[in-house]
């Protein structure tokens, strides 16, 4: 069977004439832009738009000139059997073809051709408020009211003060340890509070000897840098202790303390446990503010900026909604996921918030004002300009050149073009361009009577 433009069957089944029309020879294969123009069907192996085992409502109209490949259900002029070499894709350049002008017509040739094609619309809608992303979110701990306890000096647990749950004060006792080198630290803390007073005595000897012409200048600065080197170790010990703490009733023993009010979340000393400098003994945690750590998509970040209002919601907790703004967005994206970290603080008195609630974040991106939205598949491309097809009459679409704003889900903000109710196609959408593109249906300039 002789292959037929697809192009031509469609346009000689739904359009009474054409403008211009002007015969395009195919070319050995689809070009590669052309796989880009629209989805492909991977179940056919052939353009989803075309595929009539997808839309069977198309089957008559490419019967109608004569391009069907009986045998495989498909048209014969890009049949996947037949022609493998086109890859299941008219062989047309849509993608690259001049875009129409705004305001181009597609006029079918009865109400019911549209319906045949399998043109379906919907209105685009209108809704209220700015744009807005909506990305997942984490709840995480504050980490600037987030503590992990470790042991100050080697030991033994010998005393536990506070247990998982405890709600402690900053300074409050977690827990005491028996430990041979702050024994060692506290007798060289003597040693040398010892060695100061001696080294005072001395100097204040050779400076009373000088006076009387016994001693030399030479002896009284000997004795006064031995003096001042005894303060210096004494200050060092004081300074190890200090970081260790104090109390625990025994030369050996030290009481690790609370550095923050919160509650203790998690105990990992023992009594009798040997512990040392890198062992997590307690961590305590003040859940009164929480973060929410909300993962930004790489093609979206030049949208968004510390400051930004932003709404969460929990899948365990959906009835609620928390408010707050970001805080810190990450200067690095991460390479497994292509997201960047956003961090909001939400005030938790009540304790509702807890680590690693799972949820939604939807952040405002402009100012409160209506927004006009459609589906995606409504959006087309051809050339270098974006296309919605709108709906005039039963038989009459009109294509309008948009500009696009942010996309959320299945849906695209169209800046431009298209009015709140007006009805856009969707399914069939890419069938509508195929017809205002110069070589290809209705020859491109097309307000067919």
């Amino acid at each position: 069977m002789e292959a037929v433009r697809w192009t031509a069957a469609i346009a000689v089944a739904l359009l009474s004439s054409s403008c211009d029309e002007k015969a395009v020879e195919p070319p050995n294969k689809a070009p590669p832009s052309l796989a880009a123009d629209g989805a492909f069907c991977e179940e056919h192996g052939v353009l989803e738009a075309v595929c009539t085992k997808c839309n069977p409502k198309l089957v008559p109209v490419f019967k109608a000139k004569g391009d069907w490949c009986e045998e495989h259900r498909f048209p014969e002029s890009f049949c996947p059997v037949c022609h493998p070499e086109l890859g299941g894709k008219p062989a047309v350049d849509v993608a690259g073809a001049d875009a129409p002008a705004d305001g181009t017509k597609v006029r079918f040739r009865t109400k019911e051709a549209a319906t045949l094609a399998g043109i379906a619309t919907v209105p685009a809608k209108k809704r209220p408020g700015g744009a807005q992303l909506e990305a997942v979110a984490t709840v995480l701990y504050d980490a600037t009211l987030h503590a992990e306890v470790n042991a100050r000096a080697p030991g033994v647990v010998r005393k536990l003060h506070a247990d998982i749950g405890a709600v402690v004060k900053v300074g409050e006792p977690l827990a005491t340890i028996e430990s041979a080198a702050v024994g060692a630290d506290r007798a060289l803390l003597g040693a040398t509070a010892t060695r100061v007073e001696v080294a005072l005595a001395e100097y204040n000897r050779e400076k009373s000897l000088r006076d009387k012409g016994i001693a030399s200048d030479k002896e009284v600065l000997a004795a006064k840098r031995e003096w001042e080197d005894a303060k210096a170790a004494h200050a060092a010990a004081r300074a190890t202790l200090g970081m260790v703490g104090t109390g625990g009733g025994h030369a050996g023993r030290y009481v690790l303390r609370a550095p923050l009010d919160g509650t203790v979340t998690e105990r990992k000393a023992t009594i009798g446990h040997m512990v040392d400098l890198d062992h997590l003994l307690f961590e305590i945690v003040d859940t009164r503010t929480m973060w929410v750590e909300i993962d930004l998509p790489e093609n979206r970040l030049s949208f968004v900026r510390v400051g930004q209002n932003a709404s969460i919601r929990l899948d365990a907790i959906p009835e609620r909604e928390w408010r707050g703004t970001i805080q810190y967005i990450a200067p690095a994206v991460d390479p497994r996921t292509r997201t960047a970290k956003a961090r909001v603080a939400l005030n938790n008195p009540n304790g509702l918030l807890r680590k690693n609630m799972y949820g939604r974040a939807l952040i405002e991106l402009a100012e409160a004002k209506p927004m006009v939205m459609v589906p995606r598949e409504a959006v087309q491309r051809a050339g270098n300009a974006t296309l919605v097809f709108v709906r005039l009459t039963e038989d009459v679409f009109e294509a309008r050149r948009v500009r696009v704003g942010l996309t959320e889900g299945a849906f695209v903000e169209l800046l431009a073009g298209v009015a709140p109710g007006e009805p856009v196609a969707t399914t069939g959408s890419f069938l509508l361009k195929t017809e205002t593109l110069k070589g290809s249906i209705g020859a491109g300039c097309c307000d067919v009577e």
